[in-house]
């Protein structure tokens, strides 16, 4: 016959007794469990990784072949033997040695610009009280609104009468502030940032600075990273401003790789040559700092 002591588990495992401990143990090990994809899972990855690098593969295979190939039909669809040729043609043809630093530079510089005001202005939306914050946040939200081809005249004007025009500074300062950056690092310090640390590091007799220092820029670091990330891809890839304000005598790589298309027939393996060995830098920067950036969102996903 089955008893009630059978069916009912004993009074220490439900209390928390000698026998709670290994039924815990178990739950928290099942819980902390790693999660295993299923197939479904892989071939969807797969199938987004193909798409994705698609138009990469592609340009690798058409800076391989010729001219005269490219115009055949079917297409080709595999590499071919003339790539470090039509690369060393467009690095000479685009002179690409002065636009890589250039970009370099100039990308480097709107991008440590672009960071540091926007983390210091997003600290200020964000955390500080002061007269017409809400309007000046708004007016900033505005500009974004706006068509940047409506200020390239005016902007170019601007830059003449200061007697930049043809000079790296003529696209450097124009954007060393956005109004996206601002308010990305807003919206993020007001969750990431307890009003208390600031409180304390005052009470503690810290200055501005020091609470900038100290205080905001480690709680800001992952979405610094994130922006920084954007704003230099952004910087390297712009076109629109640069081929208005610099020349082919001091250019950025997207305006040397603009002179890689005149001609009666344009050279397609030579352009796509040019725009690999533009594309290049970007990547070997993701490879080189992907991981940490990702660590640096994952870690503010955590802490948020």
């Amino acid at each position: 016959m089955t008893t009630i002591s059978d069916v009912t588990p004993p009074a220490q495992a439900v209390q928390g007794g000698p026998d709670a401990g290994p039924v815990r143990r178990r739950r928290i090990m099942g819980a902390g469990k790693q999660l295993h994809a299923g197939p479904v899972t892989y071939v969807l990855l797969i199938l987004f990784a193909v798409v994705s690098l698609a138009p990469l593969l592609w340009t690798t295979v058409a800076a391989s072949r010729t001219n005269a190939r490219l115009a055949q039909t079917p297409p080709p669809f595999w590499f071919g033997g003339n790539l470090f040729k039509n690369l060393e043609t467009a690095w000479n043809q685009a002179g690409m040695g002065t636009a890589m630093w250039n970009t370099i530079l100039v990308a480097s510089c709107i991008t440590v610009g672009t960071v540091l005001f926007s983390t210091l202005a997003g600290f200020a939306f964000a955390k500080l009280k002061f007269r017409f914050s809400n309007v000046l946040l708004m007016m900033t939200i505005g500009t974004m609104m706006v068509p940047p081809q409506l200020a390239v005249v005016p902007l170019y004007l601007w830059m003449s009468d200061l007697g930049w025009a043809n000079q790296l500074q003529t696209v450097i300062l124009p954007t060393l502030v956005s109004a996206f950056g601002t308010f990305f690092m807003r919206q993020y310090l007001v969750q990431a940032l307890p009003t208390e640390l600031i409180e304390a590091a005052r009470v503690d007799g810290a200055s501005s600075l020091r609470v900038v220092w100290h205080v905001v820029f480690p709680a800001a670091r992952p979405a610094m990273a994130v922006l920084g990330l954007l704003t230099f891809v952004m910087a390297w890839n712009d076109f629109l401003w640069p081929i208005i304000a610099l020349n082919q005598e001091n250019p950025t790589v997207q305006v040397a790789l603009n002179a890689l298309g005149t001609g009666y027939i344009p050279d397609d393996s030579v352009i796509m040559a040019g725009a690999l060995l533009g594309t290049l830098p970007l990547l070997i920067a993701f490879l080189l700092f992907g991981k940490q950036i990702v660590g640096g969102i994952m870690q503010g996903a955590v802490k948020g």
